[in-house]
């Protein structure tokens, strides 16, 4: 199967896509929909990579093979024990190898019709480069600006409910983007894993319909983004998101309440600030923290560090900043909905029209 073809594979008469890599290998990335049936455990694949150097490749072989039919039996008594006689899956491993072959030979024998990956998930890998891009390139975007507190995440969730089409790259990336952005309890996904996240979404997307998205930097915590994708977006018309000092620290106060669960870990995301900011102004703010001085620690937070720093940023990436539409927005009230259809009208974008 060519590999052009990968992402589409359950819509071209596959059942299933099947992932017989260990876990931990598909845990950093697999094509999105595949299901993990490993033919070798973690601990499996480094014993016998292990014996290939230190022993001969016969005694690897044999005693893989005999890991591998193992595993495979296990998977047809519990995995697949289910599946009807004209079940038909698409196997593959790291690139077409043994592993994918050895499942997709006795699936055949049983009846089903397998069919094994050519090239396996570094053709798919290959073909998520190439498509990073061609991809982003294909869409038209309004990108929303503004400084950190004008809630442009939830606008752009408004937006969604109201059948635009939004590319949410801080809920792909699992974080928000700054030094204090860290989602807790969801790390961030690996490079690969957003990367295929990504190409699934804007198979998603229609090219004749503008999409939004937030202004983002380079990075998004440790996931870089392409720069197909960001020289787009940085000569896209922008929208300039505005909201009240009282309101954005109001937002802020409770989308960020979760840092002071862990004091002290705060602190330290702080201190990496030290060198934009004085020991003395990092150390009052670290008092603050201990005393739970939560309002005037993120109203410094907003005037001494965010926003200088989008005020530093933001000019001299976005070509078309300076003719941005400003919309006002209200992150904490109960009608985002309807700011976000008012939006959309600003911007002859009828909601009906949006889907």
């Amino acid at each position: 199967m060519k590999h052009q073809h990968i992402a589409f594979a359950l819509r071209d008469g596959f059942d299933e896509i099947i992932d017989v890599r260990t876990p931990l290998e598909f845990a950093e990335d697999h094509i999105p929909g595949a299901i993990n049936a490993p033919v070798l455990s973690n601990e499996e694949r480094v014993i016998i990579g292990t014996m290939f150097k230190q022993a001969t490749a016969h005694e690897a072989t044999r005693l893989g093979a005999a890991m591998v039919a193992r595993n495979i039996a296990h998977h047809l008594d519990t995995l697949f024990s289910d599946k009807p006689a004209h079940w038909k899956p698409l196997i593959y491993c790291w690139r077409g190898g043994k592993r994918s072959a050895s499942m997709t030979t006795w699936f055949n024998l049983i009846g089903w019709k397998a069919r094994q990956l050519e090239g396996g998930y570094k053709s798919y890998r290959r073909w998520a480069l190439d498509n990073l891009e061609t991809q982003p390139p294909a869409f038209s975007y309004f990108v929303l600006t503004g400084p950190t507190g004008t809630g442009k995440t939830r606008l752009l969730q408004a937006l969604a409910a109201q059948g635009a089409q939004i590319l949410d790259l801080e809920a792909l990336a699992r974080h928000r983007g700054s030094i204090l952005g860290a989602v807790p309890l969801h790390p961030q996904p690996s490079q690969k894993a957003f990367d295929s996240a990504l190409l699934e979404v804007l198979t998603t997307f229609d090219t004749g319909k503008p999409v939004f998205v937030e202004a983002e930097s380079k990075r998004i915590g440790r996931i870089t983004l392409p720069l197909s994708l960001l020289t787009r977006m940085h000569g896209s018309q922008c929208i300039r998101i505005t909201a009240g000092l009282d309101e954005r620290l109001a937002f802020l106060l409770q989308d960020y309440r979760n840092l002071f669960d862990d004091r002290e870990q705060f602190k330290q995301r702080l201190a990496l600030l030290t060198g934009l900011h004085s020991k003395a102004v990092i150390q009052r703010w670290h008092e603050m923290i201990d005393s739970d001085a939560r309002e005037p620690l993120f109203r410094e937070l907003i005037e001494l560090h965010y926003d200088p720093a989008y005020a530093r940023s933001s000019g001299g990436h976005f070509a078309l900043l300076g003719a941005a539409l400003c919309f006002e927005f209200r992150p904490g009230a109960a009608d985002m909905r309807s700011q976000a259809d008012a939006l959309l009208r600003l911007l002859n974008v009828c909601p009906g029209d949006a889907v």
